[in-house]
């Protein structure tokens, strides 16, 4: 069996792109392959393997901007040195020009984030764009096969940066169904008590990083203020945030300015399957998101979840879930529209998404390896 690079930020169990990262290595390490990994951090438990080695690069002062360069020239110089041995390098998006198999977690010709916390913010966020869009466009040019987390960021990667169809291989990624799970009712009033959480009230749970504004929460808060004014839904409903960022503060300032009783911010959490399994739905009206793996944890522990229409997570829903999708996640009033849909038929909405959940919780992290790697083997 060939060996293998993978190339990527970090091989750790949290986050998206992360998280597949990690189950990608350590499916090969598992199988027996001589593994390579160059990156800024990985799980120790992924460095237990004796046939793995992990090349660690320094992040300068904690930037991913700045530490970009080094980061592939150290990469390529790797790439270089394995490839007499018939390696097969994967790197993710434009982290790495090395024309071989690229792993794309998202497109960033696809997006451009909107931050509102100043010029300096703002001025860092179009160079880092422009790197991107650079770098991006030329790995992807170069590489001979490409695997996408969606038909959505396949679609991107064609229409966008005309990336030949036939190079294009499309793969979801899985799932630990050890970790997210369906639990019964009065399973969840037990959390909800240890968790200090109410069990009288719907929760609901929105997921995602707060440094700008693609996660949507924007369109959240809005949406909340407006249903707010009803007692009925004030009096039932409960927003837990989970997530950090630039603009926390500022998210936390206005909650206060604007006397929100019912929006409780809890930052960073490493117990999330826990807090999914003891909430009623999750919201994620994202602006742009080209898979969604909180949405498709949310849904194996059977929480029904409001997603935008355009996020690669919604192409696992079906027509009975058509009425839980955001067209415009601008759209605060169409949110508002979607929140009352499932709290109204919310028995209904709880059932479709236990019935969905044990077809994604069949599709494991180990069967996305196994695919990726049966592609890249062919």
């Amino acid at each position: 069996m060939k060996p293998y690079l993978l190339v990527a930020g970090d091989f750790v169990k949290t986050g998206g792109m992360d998280r597949a990262n990690f189950a990608l290595a350590d499916y090969l390490a598992k199988t027996g392959r001589e593994v390579n990994l160059l990156g800024y951090g990985a799980e120790n438990e992924l460095l237990l393997h004796e046939n793995l080695k992990f090349y660690q690069v320094p992040k300068i002062a904690n930037s991913y901007l700045l530490s970009s360069p080094w980061f592939n020239w150290s990469a390529v110089q790797l790439a270089r040195r394995l490839s007499t041995k018939g390696c097969n390098v994967v790197v993710n998006g434009g982290n790495c020009q090395w024309g071989d198999i690229n792993w794309v977690h998202y497109v960033h010709a696809s997006y451009q984030s909107d931050s509102r916390l100043g010029q300096p913010y703002k001025i860092k966020g179009a160079i880092s764009r422009g790197i991107s869009l650079r770098t991006e466009l030329l790995a992807l040019k170069s590489a001979r096969l490409i695997i996408a987390n969606s038909e959505l960021t396949k679609r991107d990667l064609i229409e966008k940066l005309q990336i030949p169809p036939e190079k294009i291989f499309r793969v979801y990624y899985g799932i630990d169904p050890k970790n997210f799970y369906p639990i019964s009712e009065q399973q969840k009033n037990e959390i909800r008590k240890k968790l200090n959480w109410t069990v009288d009230k719907n929760i609901i749970i929105f997921i995602g990083a707060l440094g700008d504004r693609r996660k949507g929460f924007d369109t959240l808060f809005e949406a909340w203020q407006k249903l707010n004014e009803t007692n009925e839904w004030k009096d039932c409903s409960q927003l837990m945030v989970i997530g950090t960022g630039a603009e926390l503060a500022q998210w936390q300032a206005r909650t206060q300015e604007a006397k929100i009783s019912n929006i409780e911010y809890l930052g960073r959490r490493k117990d999330v399957p826990l807090l999914l399994r003891a909430g009623d739905c999750l919201v994620a009206p994202s602006r742009y998101e080209a898979y969604g793996l909180g949405v498709r944890e949310a849904l194996c522990t059977g929480l029904p979840a409001i997603v935008s229409a355009n996020a690669g997570v919604a192409e696992h829903y079906d027509q009975d879930l058509k009425d839980l999708l955001l067209s415009n996640p601008n759209d605060s009033n169409e949110l508002c529209d979607r929140l009352l849909i499932w709290y109204k038929n919310e028995s209904k909405y709880r059932e479709l998404a236990f019935n969905l959940s044990i077809q994604l919780r069949s599709h494991t992290w180990d069967d996305m390896a196994r695919d990726i790697i049966e592609k890249i083997e062919r």
